[in-house]
């Protein structure tokens, strides 16, 4: 369910009350942890953070109007989600992932190739989630986006 708000401030706004909390640490949870270089905005009708123009200016290849996206979060209606992109991209991130999740929550990790989900905001393992965060700077997410985009275009050659 993308969101129609602007801005971040605003998708929080547009949030039921009881849903607020777990975006807003989220939000902080992120930032506090991720490399220097990515900015947030919003991308894609969800919260998140980008490599900017200014390190990338070639965007994303499916739109280049938009800059590449690495890690959003929000809250759909069934349940809380994160979206890392590293992990989809990056299997030694993935294993490096799975391998913790367990150590961080008695929950089932329900996880598709980019995205976490929680069904309630106890189930979210903050920790975890900051320490996925700090795990990829921009330029290493270039690296693997552009090595990615190489295989693709070799492959449908």
């Amino acid at each position: 369910m993308q969101s129609s708000a602007t801005s971040i401030d605003q998708y929080i706004s547009d949030l039921p009350e009881e849903r607020k909390a777990a975006i807003i640490k989220l939000r902080k949870t992120i930032a506090e942890n991720l490399p220097a270089g990515f900015e947030e905005g919003m991308l894609y009708g969800m919260p998140g953070f980008y490599v900017p123009f200014s390190l990338y200016p070639n965007g994303y290849h499916c739109d280049t109007t938009k800059p590449l996206g690495f890690i959003s979060y929000a809250a759909q209606k069934n349940f809380y989600s994160v979206y890392n992109m590293g992990l989809y991209s990056d299997s030694k991130l993935m294993e490096w992932f799975v391998a913790e999740y367990p150590k961080h929550s008695s929950k089932k990790l329900d996880m598709g190739k980019s995205c976490i989900r929680f069904k309630k905001e106890t189930d979210i393992p903050y920790e975890l989630i900051g320490q996925l965060s700090s795990k990829m700077s921009p330029e290493k997410w270039i690296e693997i986006y552009e090595s990615i985009l190489l295989k693709s275009k070799s492959k449908s050659k």
